[in-house]
C-alpha cells in the first residue's frame, strides 16, 4: 500500500467516526443535527492550538474530544425545547456560527486558518492504526450503547417521548448524554484530521460538510451502524476512484441523499435487510 492508498484509508476512517458519532445523535435518538461538523471542527482547532503550543498527540485529541463533548451537551441542553425540524436549524445555525466565530478570531487564524501544525510522530502506518483503532473503538462504544440499557431508552424516546415520559424515563437527559456521546466521537476525528492534514481552514467545517456526514449516515441507513461504515467507504472513496465525478460531488452527495429519503428509506441497511432475510441488518 502506497502513501496515496494510506492516505485514502485514513480519509475513510475519520468520515466512519463522524457518521457513527451522528448516528448516536440522530439514528439512536431520533435528533435531526445538521451541525455536526462544527464539534468536528472544535476538536480539530482544539488539537491544532494545543499542539502548536507543544502538548502531546494524546492529550490534545482527548482535550478536543472533551471540549467537543461539552459543546454538545450545552447544544443538547439549549435545544430541548424544540423538534424535529427547528432542531434541524437550531444546529444549522451552530455550524454558521462556529465558521464565522472562527473566521473573526485572529487566534484561530482567521480566513487562512491554522498552518505548520506538529507531526504526529507515529510515521504514516502508525497513525492509520491510530485512526482505524479509533473508529473501531467508536464502533464498539456504539453498538453496546445500542445493546444497553441506554440504548432502549434512546429507542423509546425516538419513538415516543411522550411515551419515553410516561414510562419514567429521563427523556431530557437522554438527549443532552446522545448529543455529548456523538459530538465527542466528532471532537476525536476533528483532533485526527488536524495531524492528518496539518493545515485546516473554517470552511472544511462548514455546512456543506454536515451535509455530507448526513449523507453517508442516510445511505447506510439511518440507526444502523454496519451501514455507516460500509456508506462511508463508499462515499468518501467513490471520488476517487470516479474522478469525472469530483466537481460534482456535492451534487451528487445531494441526488444521493434525496433518493435515498425518497425511494429507500431505510439505506443500505434496508437493502440488506430485503436481500439477508433481515438478521444481518437488524442486528447491525
Amino acid at each position: 500500500m502506497g502513501l496515496y492508498e494510506i492516505s485514502l484509508a485514513m480519509n475513510v476512517g475519520i468520515y466512519i467516526i463522524l457518521a457513527v458519532g451522528l448516528n448516536l445523535i440522530t439514528g439512536y435518538c431520533g435528533q435531526i443535527s445538521l451541525g455536526h461538523a462544527a464539534f468536528f471542527g472544535i476538536g480539530a482547532y482544539c488539537a491544532a492550538l494545543l499542539a502548536k503550543a507543544g502538548f502531546p498527540l494524546f492529550a490534545t485529541l482527548g482535550a478536543g474530544c472533551i471540549l467537543a463533548g461539552i459543546v454538545g451537551a450545552v447544544i443538547g441542553l439549549t435545544s430541548l425545547r424544540v423538534r424535529e425540524d427547528f432542531l434541524a436549524i437550531v444546529t444549522m445555525g451552530v455550524a454558521f456560527l462556529f465558521v464565522g466565530i472562527v473566521r473573526q478570531q485572529e487566534v484561530l487564524g482567521g480566513e487562512m486558518g491554522i498552518s505548520g501544525i506538529p507531526s504526529h510522530g507515529l510515521g504514516q502506518w502508525g497513525f492509520l492504526g491510530l485512526i482505524w483503532g479509533s473508529a473501531i473503538f467508536c464502533v464498539l462504544f456504539a453498538w453496546h450503547v445500542k445493546r444497553s440499557w441506554m440504548g432502549f431508552a434512546f429507542e423509546a424516546v425516538a419513538n415516543d417521548e411522550e411515551t419515553a415520559k410516561v414510562l419514567g424515563l429521563d427523556v431530557k437527559s437522554y438527549k443532552i448524554a446522545a448529543f455529548a456521546m456523538g459530538t465527542a466521537m466528532a471532537g476525536i476525528a476533528g483532533g485526527l484530521y488536524t495531524y492528518y492534514t496539518r493545515f485546516i481552514i473554517p470552511d472544511t467545517f462548514g455546512f456543506i460538510q454536515s451535509v455530507t456526514i448526513l449523507s453517508i449516515v442516510a445511505v447506510g441507513g439511518i440507526g444502523s451502524i454496519a451501514g455507516c461504515v460500509v456508506s462511508a467507504v463508499i462515499l468518501v472513496l467513490m471520488p476517487e476512484f470516479f474522478r469525472f465525478i469530483n466537481d460534482y460531488k456535492l451534487l451528487l452527495y445531494g441526488v444521493l441523499l434525496f433518493s435515498v429519503m425518497r425511494f429507500a428509506p431505510e439505506g443500505l441497511a434496508g437493502v440488506f435487510r430485503m436481500i439477508f432475510g433481515g438478521k444481518e441488518a437488524k442486528s447491525a
